[in-house]
């Protein structure tokens, strides 16, 4: 290997970015419903705990995003569902959002789902790479008034509007969508492969 390809300058963009990843990743931060700083393995461990103890109790996640976030979202239900054994659903189906949308106005597309679909006990997963989408607000709200229990995703701004919502909160300091989203993936597979997987292999 030529003496300087593998080292992250402009000329090696491909290092560069990975080193940024790297970077995002390690700066994740995780907070309680007043502020209050959690390891980032306790707040793993919380979500795997809820999400086990909903589908115990008979209750379901939900899963929720906008654009990339939403493609998390969908993917996410699938993995809990399918390898993890746990009821979970995202509520971005085409027709259901274009309908509400149609209906209640794009800030609601979600609140007003969770309204029907949401029962006292299921817990909302609510992924925002901003922290700032109106009906990713109003959905948490909303779920918190139907007694869910909620883990929030955001980043870019540390005092964005979803980061203290949540009884759990996970925020990534980057302001780029495409490290935030990855980020996102990558902690939410994370918490999967680690406390979930394994989990339901054993039973």
């Amino acid at each position: 290997m030529l003496k300087g390809v593998a080292e992250a300058t402009p000329s090696n963009p491909v290092s560069a970015y990975f080193e940024e990843l790297s970077q995002v990743l390690s700066s994740m931060r995780v907070s309680d419903a007043e502020g209050k700083p959690i390891e980032l393995q306790s707040g793993f461990e919380w979500v795997a705990e809820t999400a086990r103890k909903t589908q115990d109790a008979g209750n379901k996640l939900i899963l929720i995003g906008n654009g990339g976030s939403a493609a998390v979202a969908s993917h996410l239900a699938i993995e809990f569902v399918k390898n993890g054994g746990i009821r979970a659903l995202s509520l971005n189906d085409p027709a259901a959002i274009t309908a509400m949308s149609n209906d209640f106005g794009y800030a609601n597309v979600y609140s007003e789902q969770l309204k029907i679909q949401g029962q006292p006990g299921d817990m909302l997963i609510a992924i925002s790479s901003s922290g700032q989408s109106v009906n990713i607000l109003k959905s948490v709200q909303t779920a918190r008034a139907k007694g869910m229990t909620i883990a929030t995703l955001s980043g870019f701004q540390p005092d964005n509007l979803l980061r203290n919502r949540g009884d759990v909160n996970f925020y990534v300091n980057s302001t780029q969508y495409g490290f935030v989203e990855l980020a996102h993936h990558a902690l939410a597979q994370a918490i999967l492969d680690i406390y979930v997987f394994p989990q339901q292999a054993a039973k």
